[in-house]
């Protein structure tokens, strides 16, 4: 693990992805890095989607003068690498992220932990340990975003550790029906419903891997994810005070309905400007 720029100033946000690459959009706010998978020293992403993850959430826009901004330009980036450059990771990985989260995030005040990663697995014993993990997280008073997953439309399709009856779950508004229709949906196993709330996630624009000041456009409730936890920054960043609790009931409030059931839409639509009003 390398500790880089740590300034200490805004809201931390831990990443588990792919990695990242350091993009002109990040300058100096990625302020730690640790791999678990090749367990090298330096930030970097050899598949993409972790810095467009970053991206979303994080990135300032500098080089698109604005355009490609993130949500919470602002926070500071802890990203955990627990996929490969194709995407794939063991649960150890994860759960290892999960371990290390609870020994540093007062050293790098992490109140957010964005997971746009998940898996299936058949039976409820087989995810119960990853639910175990993010919920020690939550229950640490940390704000815990994961994705829904995009193995939908089927019913009890959302996947772990999204299916936390704790955490946030986010699912995606635009990939909700239609020949796009994979963002994941409940009942889960506990017969809770999930998602919790739905956002864009169809072909956004955010950070690429590879060159400074590049963007490329990535689809699914991954894309989705960051956006809740990039207000949930903001948002910290206005009242420091709120708890995880707090701020998953203003997200309830905030959301705007669509007319769909419970587990396909969660509480509905998020809307920031309702959000950021409370």
């Amino acid at each position: 693990m390398e500790q880089l720029s740590y300034t200490g100033k805004g809201v931390g946000v831990a990443l588990l992805d792919t990695g990242i690459y350091p993009h002109i959009d990040f300058k100096n706010r990625i302020w730690a890095f640790s791999d678990f998978v090749s367990y090298k020293y330096r930030p970097y992403d050899d598949n993409g989607h972790g810095t467009h993850v970053a991206g979303i959430l994080a990135g300032d826009g500098s080089a698109s003068l604005g355009k490609y901004k993130g949500v919470a330009p602002g926070c500071g980036i802890t990203a955990l690498k627990v996929l490969d450059r194709y995407g794939n990771g063991s649960r150890e990985n994860v759960l290892q992220a999960f371990r290390w989260i609870l020994e540093n995030f007062r050293k790098y005040r992490i109140r957010i932990v964005n997971i746009s990663v998940g898996t299936t697995y058949r039976t409820k014993s087989e995810q119960d340990i990853l639910i175990q993990g993010v919920e020690k997280l939550w229950d640490e008073g940390l704000i815990v975003v994961a994705a829904a997953g995009n193995q939908g439309p089927e019913p009890g399709s959302v996947t772990a550790p999204g299916c936390s009856k704790k955490v946030i779950t986010v699912g995606s508004s635009d990939m909700l029906s239609g020949k796009s229709a994979v963002s994941g949906r409940g009942p889960t196993f506990e017969c809770v419903c999930k998602p919790d709330l739905v956002a864009p996630g169809n072909k956004i624009i955010s950070c690429a891997a590879g060159t400074k000041g590049s963007y490329g456009v990535k689809s699914g409730t991954s894309m989705s994810t960051p956006l809740i936890s990039g207000a949930a920054a903001l948002m910290l960043e206005k009242n420091p005070y709120l708890t995880n609790v707090e701020i998953k009931m203003m997200l309830k409030e905030s959301a705007d309905d669509m007319g769909l059931p419970r587990n396909q839409q969660g509480w509905g639509k998020f809307n920031i400007r309702k959000f950021m009003s409370l």
